[in-house]
């Protein structure tokens, strides 16, 4: 796993934004955050420069000191399918749940690819974040690094 500056964060790699609106998550990224324990995951908004998204599940939102979220918002429990992909807006963030196949893909909805501002053929990189979630960032300097940089980050 790559760390593109020294003392910072390390990456999972690239994954690119299909024509279906479908992302496959680096199997890493899937495996430390155990994703696959559950069949949907939780996406929010990422920070204003890193743009994207951040990715968690709500077995791993329960167990934080962000639980609350989880309460307040009860739409994030994939109970209504309709809801899929929809965004929540909640303390300056925006919120929403999609579908996680067994292979570690979602498939972001249009609506939800303009809401983040995402097109068909972006390149999100997975980035550790948290101990929580992970960001599929889209710009800022990370990214740059990223394209950069001289070694080897896989593609998904």
């Amino acid at each position: 796993m790559p760390q593109l500056n020294k003392g910072g964060k390390y990456v999972f790699g690239w994954s690119i934004i299909r024509e279906d609106g479908s992302i496959h998550f680096p199997p890493m990224a899937v495996c430390e955050y155990d994703l696959a324990s559950e069949d949907k995951i939780i996406i929010f908004t990422g920070s204003r420069i890193t743009g994207g998204f951040c990715v968690t599940n709500s077995r791993m939102l329960s167990s934080s000191k962000l639980k609350h979220i989880m309460t307040d918002l009860p739409e994030l429990d994939g109970r209504c399918p309709d809801s899929e992909g929809q965004f929540i807006r909640y303390k300056g963030r925006c919120y929403s749940w999609l579908r996680l196949s067994a292979d570690g893909c979602v498939r972001l909805p249009g609506s939800a690819m303009n809401f983040l501002s995402l097109e068909t053929g972006d390149r999100l990189m997975a980035i550790r974040s948290s101990d929580i979630a992970f960001t599929m960032g889209a710009r800022g300097p990370l990214i740059e690094k990223g394209v950069k940089y001289p070694g080897v980050i896989e593609v998904f």
